[in-house]
């Protein structure tokens, strides 16, 4: 039995059957994962994967415990590689984050700035995606942490940590006539078409609860999965924009105007999810701490192990 196997194995199950997927992920052949997991079902005596022809279909009941005993096998084993990496060279390593797109462009610049500053020879990958596609990543360890609103504390293999709590704006094109009412209210904004972020990003469910409270139906003409994209088209004059309060830059969006809306909507949480039993760098400890003051060492150590949040 070699780690490489259960990586293979772990990964064709993360990615749907799909051998050729895995293939070029892992930057090898399909017929040698092929030949490995064979290997493997042979060595151990039972089928992992059933077959239709030479194409996968489904995971086998001996198959599922064994693709779950072999995480967390590969889990240790990262582990044991993470803390010779952390005692041979603690300035040397890679962290990647996988973040969505508001997180990346208007939250983490200064933060990986400080970071890198700090550690000129981490090497840091930033992986764009939906919030589920975060989780997914971190969870097959593609990822050290995912940094998102929704879906983190879905999973139960993460530790979900708070981070910080954000509210929205209203953006329009000067002199609409939103900007002329003195308090802006649900009824004034259902009126007129909406440009917000799509289902699955960016507290969007807390904005359709809002308006249902008030039996309101908003007129939502355009989705998007980030707010550049949304203050785009409202320049385009499609519509007017609700989204988060930290996608708005006025000396960059100096062809759009913002209303404060947080009276309108339930605040928002950022979490940053860890694949619960990680072994965390030195680095890693810093870089939370750039991104959340208040998550020290100690208040990530008792949540990893069950004592916190």
């Amino acid at each position: 039995m070699k780690l490489l196997q259960l990586r293979y194995i772990c990964a064709i199950a993360d990615h749907g059957l799909n051998v050729s997927d895995v293939a070029e992920r892992m930057h090898a052949t399909q017929p040698g994962i092929s030949t490995h997991v064979r290997q493997l079902e042979e060595e151990l005596g039972v089928k992992i994967f059933e077959r239709s022809g030479k194409r996968l279909v489904a995971v086998t009941e001996p198959g599922r415990r064994i693709i779950d005993m072999a995480r967390r096998i590969l889990r240790e084993a990262d582990n044991i590689q993470a803390v010779g990496a952390e005692f041979a060279d603690e300035q040397h390593g890679t962290l990647t984050i996988s973040t969505t797109h508001t997180q990346a462009r208007y939250m983490l610049p200064r933060q990986v700035q400080a970071f890198l500053q700090k550690y000129p020879h981490v090497r840091l990958n930033i992986h764009q995606g939906s919030p589920a596609e975060c989780a997914r990543q971190v969870l097959a360890g593609e990822a050290d942490f995912a940094i998102a609103t929704e879906a983190l504390h879905e999973h139960a293999d993460l530790v979900v940590l708070p981070c910080y709590r954000w509210n929205r704006v209203v953006v329009t094109p000067p002199g609409h006539p939103l900007l002329s009412i003195p308090t802006l209210t649900l009824e004034a904004l259902a009126q007129y078409p909406i440009i917000t972020y799509d289902y699955a990003f960016t507290g969007r469910a807390l904005i359709n609860k809002a308006f249902a409270e008030h039996g309101l139906e908003p007129n939502i003409v355009l989705t998007a999965m980030d707010s550049d994209v949304i203050k785009t088209y409202v320049e385009l004059g499609l519509g007017v924009g609700v989204l988060a309060k930290m996608a708005y830059d006025p000396e960059r969006d100096t062809r759009l105007c913002a209303i404060d809306a947080a009276h309108l909507f339930e605040y928002s949480t950022t979490n940053i999810g860890i694949r619960r039993g990680k072994y965390l760098r030195g680095y890693m400890y810093d870089f939370i701490a750039l991104f959340a003051q208040g998550l020290t060492p100690g208040v990530i150590d008792n949540a990893m192990h069950g004592h916190g949040t």
